[in-house]
């Protein structure tokens, strides 16, 4: 939630405010302002993460509750899963307003953890270009659903590690994509 609703304010709120006219007109280049805005956002999600992940591991010892390695994969994965959503959301704040980009970013979450199922359900069906969305839709949304191991960490069963290093890259590659893309329509914009 708070990449979501933090990344979709991140630009356009300087442009509302009308704050981009002073950074511009320092040598600061268009890239360098997103870049940071992401990166400062990613800082603030990962220090928020670490606090709750603190607290989380001191409750389960003082419950005497086993902590298990899947724990750690989890919450690594989580926090790619938060640095794409965050991607997402800055991606489209650069071009749209707040309200289309938490549209946006919202609606390509919730695609994002359903795509798998959606393509599973219509692998059978008979019409082609409701297969066809399907696929191109499993292409191009990111793919959440593979960085969510909440449910195997629960009752302690650990992912391989090539996986956990695979839907990192696959999530992180993703997010690099978003930021490029995101660097490229920015740059189009006059001010």
């Amino acid at each position: 939630i708070i990449a979501i609703f933090v990344g979709i304010s991140l630009v356009n709120k300087e442009i509302e405010r009308r704050t981009i006219y002073t950074i511009m007109a320092r040598p600061i280049s268009r890239t360098f302002f997103i870049m940071g805005k992401y990166l400062g956002l990613a800082l603030t999600l990962f220090v928020n993460m670490a606090i709750m992940w603190a607290v989380f591991l001191l409750t389960l010892w003082l419950y005497h509750v086993p902590i298990h390695t899947s724990l750690f994969q989890a919450v690594a994965l989580i926090f790619v899963e938060a640095l794409v959503v965050t991607a997402v959301a800055l991606f489209f704040s650069t071009f749209t307003s707040t309200t289309l980009s938490a549209i946006f970013t919202l609606g390509l979450y919730v695609i994002g953890h359903l795509t798998a199922d959606l393509r599973s359900m219509v692998a059978n069906h008979e019409s082609g270009p409701i297969k066809s969305l399907v696929e191109l839709l499993y292409y191009v949304c990111p793919n959440l659903d593979m960085l969510n191991i909440k449910g195997q960490a629960a009752v302690g069963i650990a992912a391989a590690p090539e996986y956990v290093l695979m839907a990192s890259l696959y999530g992180l590659v993703y997010a690099g994509f978003l930021l490029t893309g995101a660097c490229l329509v920015f740059q189009q914009r006059d001010f």
